[in-house]
């Protein structure tokens, strides 16, 4: 059963459209993710789990964009509450942070290794395999082993 949320037009933020809330079945795949986790089932957890995984499908996402996601269920979630649920799904292992160019953050719910394009545009998306090899990787220094090696590879417009 699909509920649908409508605002008044003129309580509606910058004429967006209305909006499905996540559906009972999305709702239930976020509660099990988020058990899976042995995370708590807050309200605004599973919100936010129901939009990162609830139709099944990988996603990179920032914190703003998610948190301006859950804005448009109608749900009343701050934007600190989205950064600190996406670090405890972090610390979790339900989602990686990449990091990209020291000013941002995208979180991937896909959680097997693999490389990422990185848009002009500020889109990241997953990246083929097919070729990639990463190799002679310089000795870490004493006391230290590399953890994980981080492929995102920019893209821009040919000229």
């Amino acid at each position: 059963m699909r509920r649908r949320m409508e605002l008044k037009p003129a309580c509606r933020p910058h004429n967006i459209p209305p909006m499905d809330i996540a559906s009972d079945t999305q709702r239930v795949r976020g509660e099990a993710w988020l058990a899976e986790a042995g995370l708590r089932p807050t309200r605004q957890r599973v919100l936010l789990a129901s939009l990162l995984v609830g139709d099944g499908r990988d996603r990179h996402v920032t914190a703003e964009w998610l948190h301006d996601a859950a804005r448009k269920t109608g749900d009343k979630v701050s934007l600190a509450t989205v950064y600190n649920t996406l670090r405890a799904f972090t610390e979790a292992g339900l989602v990686q942070e990449i990091t990209v160019d020291g000013t941002g953050s995208y979180f991937d719910t896909r959680l097997d290794d693999h490389p990422h394009f990185y848009w002009e545009d500020g889109r990241l998306s997953d990246a083929g395999t097919k070729g990639l090899t990463i190799s002679d990787l310089p000795e870490p220094p004493d006391g230290m082993e590399i953890a994980k090696v981080d492929v995102v590879i920019r893209l821009r417009p040919k000229s």
